[in-house]
């Protein structure tokens, strides 16, 4: 009777750590995301145009916002928070209603990837857009003679705001993914965006709305421009802002743990 071969067997059968599953899906979601060319008109080209348009256009009608500071350093972080609110809200919403549609989700959720893994690498992805957003958009800034704070602090802050307002949105974005059919959530999606673009007190800052601004300032949208405007204006966190997208996180997790469907 021959003998069984004993040994190590090289590459060992099974899943990889979670951690290294979790990064090669956010790479991969960050790839699919840049390729797409709705995706990058929404992450990169609308915001682009929105800041050269209104840095062009203010300067010429010679907007007043209640501040001596140049606009475009006003403009600047509230088209930086447009983009950030476009990926982790509308781009995420639009691409998971789809994948749910076509059974992705389902087999991804079958797979050696645990969900809340697969979670977290659409939220990694979304940091790795975000990342060539802030180059191109804060290029284009530079360019146009944009000045930001320097220093540590508005590092820490600038990078709270992402944190806070990606959770945020993104949240929110999964919501509505998981509980309507993906032409519904195209559609949804993209008024939130528009509506929120036009009165949620994200590009322009609070005081460009008058009285309404005490109510915008209670929106993700609004709490996400502030933050990240005092955070390149005054090289500080706006804790305020940051509390209300912390909420807002905190409440978009809950229904989206309560109602999210995989197919």
């Amino acid at each position: 009777m021959s003998e069984v071969a004993t040994g190590t067997f090289t590459p060992r059968p099974g899943g990889a750590p979670v951690h290294k599953q979790v990064v090669a899906q956010a790479l991969m979601e960050a790839r699919l995301m840049l390729r797409n060319g709705e995706q990058l008109l929404l992450a990169v080209v609308i915001p682009v145009m929105v800041l050269i348009g209104g840095v062009t256009a203010g300067n010429a009608i010679d907007l007043d916002l209640g501040t001596d500071r140049p606009l475009v350093d006003i403009l600047t972080p509230g088209v930086l928070a447009l983009a950030i609110m476009s990926t982790s809200f509308t781009s995420l919403a639009i691409a998971t209603g789809f994948e749910r549609r076509y059974g992705v989700i389902k087999r991804l959720g079958a797979s050696p990837l645990p969900r809340i893994g697969l979670l977290a690498g659409k939220v990694l992805a979304l940091g790795c857009v975000q990342l060539v957003q802030l180059f191109v958009i804060g290029g284009v800034g530079q360019i146009l003679g944009w000045t930001p704070a320097a220093g540590f602090g508005t590092v820490l802050a600038f990078f709270l705001a992402i944190a806070m307002g990606t959770l945020a949105f993104a949240a929110l974005g999964l919501f509505v993914a998981g509980v309507l059919r993906a032409e519904a959530t195209l559609a949804a999606a993209n008024l939130i965006y528009l509506l929120l673009l036009a009165g949620g007190a994200v590009a322009l800052p609070l005081t460009a709305y008058g009285a309404y601004g005490d109510v915008a300032r209670w929106l993700p949208s609004g709490a996400l421009g502030e933050s990240v405007r005092t955070a390149f204006l005054d090289g500080a966190p706006a804790w305020r802002d940051l509390g209300v997208l912390l909420i807002w996180a905190l409440l978009g997790s809950t229904l989206t743990a309560r109602t999210f469907k995989w197919e």
